[in-house]
C-alpha cells in the first residue's frame, strides 16, 4: 500500500557541532530571535538576546555585531529626538528614554555587556527578518530641544559611505525623511563576510536562519523579494566557507513554517507571525538538529521543572 504523505517534509541533517548546557549562545536578529533566545534561557543556557533590541534587516545586525564585537560607543550624533524621547537611530525602540544621557548610558551598557559576553562566547545565532531596509536622506536634520540638528553621522568601517546612515529603526519619524531601499545580495554578503571571517577565526561557530514572519507592509511579492534576497545571501557566504562547515551553517526556520507546515493554522491571528504550536515544531527541529539526546532530555526535565513552579494551587 503507497504510503500518503499530507506534508512535505524538510529534511534537515544533524548539525556537525551540538549546542550543550555548558556552551554560551549570542543572538541577533528579528522578533522570532526573541522566542528562539527566550526557551533557550528558560531552558537555563546561557545565552545574550539582542542587545540592541529586535533587529531586522542583515545591514542593521551587520552594524550591531561590530559595534559589540569591537566595544564601539553609541554618540549624541546618533541620536534622533522625537515624540519628547530621545532614540538611537542604531537600537530598537526599547533603548528610548526621555532624557539623552540615559539613553546614551542605556545604549553603550549594553554594547558593554555584550562585548564582556562575546569573549567567552562559542556559538552566534543570526535570525534575518528582511532585506528591506530604510536610509536617511542625505542632509536630514531634525530639531532638538538644544536646538541642534540631529543627523546620524557616525562612519561605520564595515560599510562604505553608502550604508553609513543605514537606520535600524525608524522611531516613527515621517516617511519624507528616508529611502526605502532593498539590499541586494553583494551588498549583504560584502556586509557580512568580513564578520563571519572574525568570527570563525575566534572559533566561534555561527548559525544562520530567516524569520519565517511574514513581513507585510511590504507586500506579499516584496515580503518574498526581501526573503529571496536573505536565502541567497546566506547561500553565498556558506558556499564561500565551505571548508569551515564545523563552524558555520544554516538552520531552515523559514521553510519549516513556509513549505513543511503551510497552513494558516499555523499562523497567528494576524496571519504574519507564527502560532505557538508552529514555534514549538521549529524549537523541536532545532534540538533535533543542534543538541545531543542527552541535551534534550535535560532539557525535558528543566522543562517540566518550570512548568511546575509555574503552577499556582487552587487552595494555599
Amino acid at each position: 500500500m503507497k504510503q500518503i504523505k499530507l506534508h512535505t517534509e524538510i529534511p534537515i541533517e544533524p548539525s556537525e557541532f551540538k549546542i550543550g548546557h555548558s556552551d554560551s549562545l549570542f543572538l541577533l536578529g528579528s522578533c522570532f530571535t526573541e522566542n528562539m533566545g527566550k526557551r533557550l534561557a528558560d531552558l537555563e543556557f546561557r545565552t545574550m538576546l539582542n542587545p540592541f533590541g529586535i533587529l531586522y534587516n542583515p545591514l542593521s545586525m551587520a552594524l550591531a555585531l561590530s559595534y559589540c564585537l569591537d566595544d564601539k560607543r553609541v554618540g549624541e550624533e546618533d541620536l534622533v529626538f522625537r515624540d519628547e524621547l530621545w532614540h538611537s537611530w542604531l537600537h530598537h525602540g526599547s533603548f528610548s528614554r526621555r532624557d539623552k544621557q540615559a539613553c546614551l548610558d542605556a545604549c553603550n551598557s549594553a554594547i558593554s555587556d555584550a562585548h564582556s559576553f562575546l569573549q567567552s562566547c562559542n556559538t552566534i545565532i543570526i535570525t534575518y527578518g528582511s532585506a528591506w531596509y530604510y536610509q536617511l536622506k542625505p542632509n536630514s536634520q531634525l530639531s532638538t530641544p538644544d536646538s541642534q540638528p540631529s543627523t546620524l553621522n557616525s562612519q561605520f568601517s564595515i560599510f562604505n559611505s553608502q550604508f553609513s546612515t543605514v537606520v535600524a529603526n525608524c522611531h516613527k519619524v515621517p516617511s519624507t525623511f528616508f529611502d526605502k531601499r532593498l539590499a541586494t545580495v553583494d551588498e549583504v554578503v560584502a556586509a557580512w563576510q568580513p564578520l563571519a571571517e572574525r568570527i570563525i577565526e575566534k572559533g566561534i561557530r555561527l548559525i544562520f536562519t530567516i524569520s519565517p514572519v511574514r513581513h507585510q507592509a511590504y507586500g506579499a511579492h516584496g515580503n518574498q523579494l526581501g526573503k529571496a534576497v536573505l536565502l541567497l545571501s546566506i547561500d553565498k557566504i556558506l558556499s564561500h566557507f565551505s571548508n569551515h562547515q564545523s563552524l558555520i551553517t544554516y538552520f531552515p526556520s523559514y521553510e519549516i513554517v513556509v513549505d513543511e507546515l503551510r497552513d494558516y493554522r499555523f499562523y497567528s491571528d494576524d496571519m504574519a507571525h507564527p502560532s505557538p504550536m508552529a514555534e514549538e515544531i521549529v524549537w523541536q527541529r532545532f534540538q533535533q538538529t543542534f543538541m545531543t539526546q542527552s541535551t534534550i532530555d535535560r532539557c525535558d526535565e528543566i522543562d517540566k521543572c518550570n512548568r511546575r513552579s509555574a503552577h499556582r494551587p487552587l487552595h494555599q
